[in-house]
């Protein structure tokens, strides 16, 4: 199994490899690139989105600026929007669903490091080289989604269809359907049922 394999299925891996680190740097050119972009440059944006967010819905837009970790492991539906600064540590798969909506200021890390200090230690190889051991695991944003400014999304959470998470929340479990929730950590604050006006 390769260490690009092994992160993808959440088993402990190697992020120092060639693989995963080629494709990291690529994804940081390519998020530095977006971000030296104007709102009105989007044949340029195109260009960058189709390398670094393949997997992406009809009508995607990234206000900018953004900062992707793989971004080829990152899937968003139609009608997606991100305000600023919208961060995605996409270790594990972050699956998004249709009119999606982030605020300014919203990071998706899927990256975890083990809560033991000794495990979270650099290792040394033979030939002196550091490295350490990290894993995660995937996240999934349902559809008509509206995460608001300043939220952090933790890994392994879903979060259900229509759901509202309300500013400077940290979510750090599964969020049912049809809810609005907020804090830190994110809980249930009320019902949103779906057409409520």
């Amino acid at each position: 199994m390769t260490e690009k394999e092994k992160m993808l299925s959440g088993q402990y891996y190697d992020p120092t490899d060639k693989e995963l680190t080629e494709l990291r740097v690529k994804a940081h050119r390519l998020s530095m690139e977006y971000n030296n972009t104007t709102e009105t440059e989007l044949t340029k944006r195109k260009e960058i989105l189709d390398e670094l967010l393949p997997n992406r819905g009809e009508g995607t837009y990234l206000q900018g600026p953004i900062q992707f970790d793989y971004g080829v492991f990152t899937s968003v539906g139609k009608n997606f929007y991100a305000n600023f600064n919208f961060t995605v540590l996409d270790t594990c798969p972050v699956t998004i669903g249709d009119n999606v909506f982030f605020g300014p200021n919203c990071t998706v890390a899927t990256a975890l490091h083990d809560l033991d200090p000794i495990g979270r230690r650099m290792k040394k190889r033979p030939d002196g080289s550091l490295y350490d051991l990290e894993y995660g695991k995937p996240v999934t944003i349902g559809n008509d989604c509206w995460i608001a400014s300043n939220v952090v999304i933790c890994a392994g959470v879903t979060i259900g269809n229509n759901v509202v998470v309300g500013a400077g929340s940290v979510v750090t479990r599964d969020i049912p359907d049809n809810c609005v929730v907020g804090g830190v950590p994110a809980r249930k604050i009320k019902d949103n049922p779906p057409g409520n006006k």
